[in-house]
Parts: structure tokens; sequence; C-alpha cells
């Protein structure tokens, strides 16, 4: 038995959103008498932190501390309308929506300050702390829970903003097939190290080196938990995951419910080392891109190439298991004798 260690990397680069049909996005933004902000979405939260990101997007348009800021998934009978959580395009498109209803929230704020300062809207800017302030003298001033009860209840006003994210369906060239099918394109790169074990077949992967390209991470916490959660699955995808038996190839020895389906433990989950790079994209929420479905992608065919690099054995279909290993080791030597 020989452990031979290995090395591949595979570069990808990935959709956001889709423009079929203008994929749209919308988003309502409210003031609650108390000065908080309720975000009302169609769209849903996965488990990625869209809700977060979005009450960043909110929290920063308004201009008011992201405490303030409730989001609300709702559904689809009481929300604004969304075309789903899909392609990637959560933090991109719903993003988008949240910053243009926030804006227009903002200039309503604005303006119901305004009228209690006394002043101009335009010479008003909010502060991130919850105050609504006077440009170059900050000594006047007035919080955002006392301009939520006057618009309520003096001025009869309310501070709300509509959004909607729609990108125009592109049609296809005939003559070139030439297309603009997305929003904008994350990039993404990632190296693993693996171990094979050429008397068994078993795959190790050891390390994952990942590195994204986000546009802007609006959260990098968040970001980087979905690099490493997606580079789990496509681990997943690359060594465990199949509806069909290993060996014995007979549907009486394959899966037939979730506690016989394999995926990786935390025993099988390698070193991760990820890193973001920003090039903020132009028409992105403060320039972030979407990267979700991405993740897993990479890091399949760097296992594949780390495979090839230590034995020898080109793996072309997944999952990757020691019987695909062995047959590729015994074509190898059986070539090499003839």
């Amino acid at each position: 038995m020989t452990l031979r260690r290995g090395r591949g990397y595979a570069a990808v680069n990935y959709p956001t959103g889709m423009n079929l049909g203008g994929d749209p996005s919308q988003a309502l933004v409210h003031a609650t008498t108390m000065g908080g902000f309720v975000v009302t979405l169609s769209s849903v939260d996965l488990g990625q932190g869209l809700r977060t990101v979005v009450a960043q997007c909110a929290a920063e348009t308004l201009g008011v501390p992201i405490e303030n800021v409730i989001v609300d998934t709702a559904d689809t009978d009481t929300g604004p309308h969304c075309m789903g959580t899909f392609a990637s395009r959560g933090t991109h498109r719903v993003g988008n929506a949240v910053v243009m209803a926030a804006r227009e929230a903002r200039e309503v704020l604005l303006q119901v300050a305004a009228d209690e300062l006394e002043v101009d809207a335009e010479d008003l800017e909010t502060d991130g702390t919850g105050f609504v302030r006077l440009k170059g003298a900050a000594e006047k001033k007035i919080h955002v829970s006392e301009v939520a009860l006057a618009a309520h209840f003096r001025q009869g006003r309310t501070i709300s903003g509509r959004g909607i994210f729609l990108k125009e369906p592109s049609t296809p060239v005939p003559e070139t097939g030439e297309m603009d099918p997305d929003s904008c394109q994350a990039h993404a790169c990632t190296v693993a190290e693996v171990e094979v074990d050429d008397e068994t077949g078993v795959i190790e992967v050891l390390r994952l080196y990942n590195t994204y390209e986000v546009g802007r991470a609006l959260n990098p916490a968040i970001a980087t938990q979905q690099v490493e959660g997606g580079a789990w699955m496509g681990l997943s995808h690359a060594l465990f995951e199949s509806t069909e038996p290993y060996y014995p190839h007979s549907r009486e020895h394959g899966p037939v419910d979730f506690v016989q389906y394999l995926m990786p433990g935390p025993a099988d989950l390698p070193e991760q080392t990820s890193m973001l790079l920003e090039r903020p994209a132009d028409n992105g929420p403060f320039g972030a891109k979407g990267i979700g479905e991405m993740t897993a992608n990479a890091p399949i065919p760097a296992i594949a190439n780390a495979v090839y690099d230590a034995v020898g054995v080109r793996l072309t279909s997944m999952p990757f298991t020691p019987e695909k290993v062995l047959r590729g080791l015994d074509e190898l030597r059986a070539g090499r004798a003839g």
C-alpha cells in the first residue's frame, strides 16, 4: 500500500441572476410609530444570511442603526413580488430592491424631520446612530423615533418606500447567439490537496484553498461561511453523494433512506483556507455580486485534478468512489504491461 499525494486546482465563473422575463424582485420599507423600519419581502432566506444582508442594505441606506431594521420575508400572498431565491440572485437583486425602497423612505423621513426642525430637507442628513441632523450644525437634530411619532400623529404621513429591481430581458442575436443573460459574474478558484490509497482506492481531501471574487463582501463573515459551507457540499458531491449503490451495483444494495445516504461528517472535512477578493460590480448593491451556488462548483474539478496528479487516474463521473480509482489504476497497469 502506498499513500500518494496530489494537488489540483479549478477556476470557475458564475452568473448572478437570469434575465429571462426580467427576473424582478420587489421590496417595501415602512417606518413603525417608534422609529423602527420594516423591510417586507417575498424573498426566502434559505439559511445563507439574506435577512442579515438585507437589513444591512436598508440600515446603510436609511442611515439608521441595523437594530432599527426588521426584515419580514412574509409570503407570496402578502409580500411584494419576487421571482424567488435561485440563480445566486438574493444579495444582488433583492438587495438592489431594498436599497431603492430605503432611498424613497429616507426622502420622506427627511421631509418630515425638516418640517419638525423648520429647515430645508436638503440640508438634513441621517448620522447612522438614530438621529437626523442639520449638516454643519450637529447640535440641531431630532431622533428618528420623534420623526416617526410626528409623521404618524401630527403630520399624518407615512414614512415608506417601494423598490423593484428589474433588468430587461435579453434576446439572443440570431446570427451569433450573443446576449446578456445575467447581471454580473463572480469568479473563484479552489486548490485541493488529496491523499489517495492505491490499494483501497480511498480518497482523502486534506486541504482546500478557496479564493472568491465577490464584487464586494457586504458581510465578510457570512460570505466566508458560505464559501466554506459550499465547499463542504462540493466535497460531498465529489466523494459521497449518490442514489446508486457503490458495490455491488445492485438496487438491493442501494440507499433507501437518508440514514444510508452518504454525506461527509465532521471527521471527513478538510482544513480550509478562504480568501475574498473585492472588485465592486457597477450594478450591485454597494458593489455586491452573488456567489451562493458557485461555492459548490470549484472544489469538484479541483479534487478530480488532484487525484489525477496523485495517481494518474482521470475521474469523469461523480462520486469518485474507491472502485473507480481502483479500476483506473488497473487500466493504467494494463496499459503499461501492454
